[in-house]
C-alpha cells in the first residue's frame, strides 16, 4: 500500500512599510520561509516585479526543486544499476511566458545535467538513465510544462 506523504511550510510577508498594501509601490514583496528544523529562506519577488533581487523568488526556487529532485532520483537510480557516480551538476533553466494581463506560467524547462562516473563502460547507461529518472521525479510529475534534458557524461578512475 502506498503512503501519503504530507509537507508543511510557514509563509510570513514581512514585506509591510507601515501602510500595508496600500498602493502597489508601497509594500515590499520580501517574505520568510520556515520549514521546522531547517534554516529560513528569505523570499521576495523576482526583480522584474520589485522584487529583492539578493533573496529567493517563487520561480527559482521552482526550478531548484525540478533540478534536485532529478538530481536524487538519478543518483538513486544510478547507485541500483551499479553505475558509481563521482560527481553531478546541473546549470538549470526555465521559461516563464507572461500573458497581457499581467500572469504567466513557465512554458519549460531545461535541465543540463553534468554527469562524471567511475568506470568508462558506464557512460552509456549513466545517460540512459535520466529518463527514467525524469519518469520517477515527483517535482517532473506534478508540472504542466515540458522538461528538456540535455546530460553529459564522462568518466574518472574512482579516487581511493
Amino acid at each position: 500500500m502506498k503512503r501519503n506523504h504530507r509537507f508543511t511550510v510557514n509563509t510570513e510577508w514581512t514585506g509591510n512599510l507601515g501602510p500595508g498594501t496600500s498602493s502597489y509601490s508601497g509594500y515590499e514583496r520580501s517574505h520568510t520561509i520556515r520549514i521546522e528544523n531547517k534554516p529560513e529562506l528569505y523570499g521576495s519577488s523576482d526583480s522584474s516585479f520589485r522584487g529583492d533581487p539578493s533573496k529567493h523568488n517563487p520561480e527559482e526556487l521552482l526550478l531548484a526543486a525540478l533540478s534536485s529532485c532529478h538530481m536524487l532520483w538519478y543518483l538513486h537510480l544510478c547507485s541500483e544499476a551499479g553505475i558509481q557516480v563521482m560527481e553531478y551538476r546541473d546549470i538549470a533553466h526555465g521559461i516563464l511566458t507572461e500573458n497581457i494581463q499581467g500572469s504567466g506560467k513557465f512554458t519549460g524547462a531545461t535541465l543540463n545535467p553534468e554527469v562524471i562516473v567511475s568506470d568508462a563502460s558506464m557512460v552509456l547507461p549513466a545517460l540512459d538513465l535520466h529518463a527514467k529518472a525524469n519518469a520517477m521525479c515527483f517535482i517532473a510529475n506534478s508540472v504542466n510544462f515540458p522538461i528538456d534534458h540535455h546530460p553529459t557524461c564522462t568518466h574518472q578512475h574512482a579516487r581511493t
